[in-house]
């Protein structure tokens, strides 16, 4: 019988393992893992261990508390289970996991994890964590993700990291980044930390820095509260404002076609490709912010955002056999151009800021999404400042030279905005822009000249925004080639190599979290020492030692 596909859209009143409450400018998720609800069935999912499920839940939690409770400063996550605070990811789900699912798993709770941080950086909607028991592997790793990490001080309550003493594999959220580069913790100590199974806790978690405060655990609640209250206090979220409901996302599968109000996906199975079109705006933007909280959930941009994260996870969970995506757009650049000035002009709203982080987090999975991303710029396109933003996250980008024979679209044109220039950095820090022109900087500059601009194909060419421009005669051909070419390639070959080259530049936490980790992990997960019939992660729990290659490779 077919897996049925997994679907990312959920809401709290579906939440079958967090529960959220406000009170006043906190909120509280707590969690309290269903042990029965797995997404897939063969594991129970005891002691507040997750899977991929939980995490869709924390991921939704994330962004709703954002857009839906402007009054919210300060976010505590905490457990429901009396001496549990998470174990992590669940062991019998990972031996039951396919390669591909492990790793899309891993790679989601990283940007869960790094939505939680971009959260508190920039939405001033601060993460603290309130830790009442054992927090041990993901469980210390979302610990990890918090701005502050309470223990309770009771002489049994510890944070480990022990997937290598127990598993053969790493922490797959994150944990040995965070742990240096984030909390400074001494290498000397982290390796301690992180080869002891049972953990540290007390004074030396504390004087480790692996956690922040110790609480007797009789006041551990209320302790929690002051705390966050205190930090909610100093946000500069507005406590009166109203905030705009997420509807569930509208989508269509009608066989081989995905429907979205904004954007179209067509699934090419001979070529293991996805079409993703993206829909411009039909209608001049509203006047001001106070017509975007108006039209709330259904401001364009924002809408648009919206299905194409939900368009990016349903590739990715589901259709891992189609291994290149060509990015198309389709509409007014013009009236592109106008939505981005208008976010650039109400940038101090609270939603604006919001909404323009959304596309910043959304980019950035389209970054590290292991699929070859191709773009094509054709007549009747509108990759304009945010949406040319894809054309430049492309591995490669196609822009055609003139007019189709027989068509009466204009010429193909693209436009630089605003948005270009700072408001979406990569995850090493710089802008698209930036990246591509390192061994140019100037350029970058140079470039904000050309804003408001329609820059036609031999333009564009000049200026290093697209990588070829074939005319009408050679169009089709160079594309269907290039698609064709993708998929006769290593698919794991790929998957190194644009990991490799879209990351130039700076590394910084979240670089080396989706390079080092992701490219680490990815093959730690196909051991044998790990997975292999003798494995530790096949013989966890079953008393048997596992049997190792020890040779060093």
């Amino acid at each position: 019988m077919a897996e049925l596909p997994i679907d990312c859209r959920t809401e709290p009143s579906r939440y079958r393992h967090w529960k959220l409450a406000l009170e006043g400018g906190v909120a509280y998720l707590t969690l309290d893992v269903n042990e029965d609800g797995g997404l897939r069935p063969g594991y129970k999912l005891k002691l507040n261990s997750y899977d991929l499920g939980v995490d869709i839940e924390l991921a939704d939690a994330v962004q709703r508390l954002r857009f839906e409770h402007p009054e919210v400063g300060a976010v505590v996550i905490r457990s429901q289970r009396d001496r549990i605070f998470c174990s992590g990811a669940n062991i019998n789900m990972l031996g039951l996991s396919s390669h591909h699912h492990k790793v899309n798993f891993c790679k989601f709770t990283n940007e869960t994890r790094l939505a939680i941080e971009d959260a508190s950086a920039h939405s001033r909607q601060t993460y603290i964590c309130s830790i009442n028991g054992i927090a041990a592997g993901g469980g210390y790793e979302l610990a990890l993700a918090c701005e502050q990490i309470l223990l309770a001080d009771d002489g049994s309550s510890a944070v480990s990291l022990p997937e290598l003493p127990l598993l053969a594999v790493l922490p797959g959220t994150g944990g040995l980044t965070r742990l240096v580069d984030k909390r400074l913790v001494r290498r000397d100590h982290a390796d301690f930390f992180c080869t002891t199974a049972e953990g540290v806790r007390g004074k030396r978690a504390r004087d480790w820095r692996l956690v922040d405060t110790l609480i007797p655990p009789s006041r551990l609640a209320d302790e929690t509260h002051k705390i966050a209250e205190s930090v909610a206090a100093r946000s500069d979220r507005p406590r009166d404002a109203k905030g705009i409901s997420l509807p569930t996302i509208e989508r269509a599968i009608e066989g081989d076609t995905i429907r979205y109000g904004h954007l179209t996906v067509e699934i090419d199975r001979e070529r293991r490709a996805a079409k993703l079109r993206l829909n411009g705006p039909d209608a001049a933007p509203p006047a001001d912010a106070a017509a975007i909280h108006g039209q709330g959930a259904a401001f364009w941009p924002l809408a648009l955002a919206r299905q194409l994260d939900d368009a990016m996870m349903h590739l990715r969970l589901n259709e891992t056999e189609i291994g290149t995506w060509v990015l198309q757009s389709q509409g007014d650049g013009a009236l592109v151009e106008a939505y981005d000035a208008l976010l650039a002009r109400q940038s101090s709203d609270w939603l604006v800021r919001e909404i323009v982080l959304y596309w910043k987090r959304t980019l950035k999975r389209l970054d590290v999404s292991a699929r070859s991303l191709i773009a094509l710029v054709e007549p009747g396109s509108c990759f304009a400042g945010t949406l040319f933003e894809l054309v430049l996250a492309a591995d490669r980008s196609y822009m055609l030279d003139g007019t189709v024979d027989g068509s009466n679209l204009p010429a193909a044109s693209i436009r630089l905005t605003a948005m270009n220039f700072g408001p979406c950095p990569m995850g090493n820090g710089l802008t698209r822009l930036a990246s591509r022109f390192l061994a140019a900087p100037d350029r970058v500059d140079e470039l904000k000249s050309e804003i408001g601009q329609a820059i036609d194909a031999e333009a564009a060419d000049e200026l290093g925004l697209v990588t070829f421009t074939p005319d009408d005669i050679d169009w089709e051909d160079e594309v269907r080639l290039a698609v064709e070419e993708r998929a006769g390639f290593s698919p794991d070959g790929l998957t190194g190599m644009e990991a490799n080259l879209r990351f130039a530049g700076p590394e910084t936490l979240e670089t080396k979290i989706f390079a080092r980790l992701s490219a680490w992990q990815n093959w730690i997960f196909q051991r044998p020492n790990a997975t292999g019939a003798e494995g530790a992660l096949k013989l966890y729990g079953s008393g048997k030692q596992a049997k190792y290659d020890r040779k060093r490779a």
